[in-house]
């Protein structure tokens, strides 16, 4: 197990991939800090299938989008764990829609989200990271940040700041240690994605991926877990795709 004695913390870890990766630091020996907003059930569900596995979890309620609350939520997750040693930001939101039709807030709602919960959470768990010259920062992104898609503008943008954010973070806490590397997400069905796919159960967009799939939460958190391992040492400002050569293409249509 390649987080054998680690403590790990999974932002918006109640469901998704978020719930994927958690379970999968688990599974590699790490104790969980499993954060959730507003899906508490869901969230010590999520515990109790790692503690009936024989790992150790703890669910942690916080809105990372709130600086206060990112930094509470650090500090709590260190102390239950007793240590901390890997940050996977994964909490995120979405909404779509044409960008003439959209509400004026909702580009603050999505980038307070997507990446002002990244940004905060990393701010809280820096020092530490940095004083333990140790430490592994995993953000869940898209590839939707590295290109253009029909009703996703703030999205995409959310996640184009991520990944800006991934590169500069990483160049500035090598030197300490610590690694900062991105997974860009293709399409993968939860929850957050249900508009995309509703139109036709999402058979258009699967013909538009070369591999002729969607992904699986467990495929996306497999590479989370690599890039919070000791396989991934020597690689820090890493984005990642787990796409199923979505974003290798050109001319992939509309959605």
């Amino acid at each position: 197990m390649t987080l054998q004695g680690l403590g790990a913390l999974v932002t918006g870890a109640s469901r998704g991939i978020g719930r994927a990766v958690a379970l999968r630091l688990a599974r590699e020996g790490a104790a969980v800090a499993v954060n959730y907003r507003s899906r508490r059930d869901e969230a010590l569900s999520v515990v109790k299938d790692i503690h009936a596995a024989g790992g150790r979890a703890v669910a942690l309620e916080a809105d990372v989008a709130d600086p206060t609350a990112a930094r509470e939520l650090v500090e709590q997750a260190r102390t239950a764990l007793g240590g901390l040693h890997v940050l996977v930001n994964n909490a995120g939101i979405t909404r779509d829609g044409l960008l003439w039709d959209v509400g004026a807030d909702a580009w603050w709602d999505v980038m307070k989200v997507n990446f002002g919960g990244a940004y905060h959470c990393t701010h809280a768990v820096a020092p530490h990271f940095m004083a333990q010259r140790q430490g592994a920062v995993v953000n869940v992104s898209s590839v939707m940040g590295e290109r253009g898609w029909i009703g996703q503008s703030n999205y995409s943008a959310s996640k184009g700041a991520l990944n800006a954010f991934t590169r500069s973070a990483a160049v500035e806490l090598a030197r300490f240690g610590v690694r900062v590397n991105g997974v860009l997400a293709g399409i993968v069905p939860t929850e957050l994605v249900g508009e995309v796919l509703a139109k036709d159960g999402g058979r258009g967009i699967k013909r538009q991926v070369p591999m002729r799939s969607f992904g699986t939460c467990e495929q996306v958190a497999s590479v989370v877990a690599f890039l919070a391992g000791q396989g991934a040492e020597y690689m820090t400002g890493e984005l990642v795709p787990v796409d199923g050569g979505l974003a290798s293409q050109l001319g992939i249509g509309r959605p």
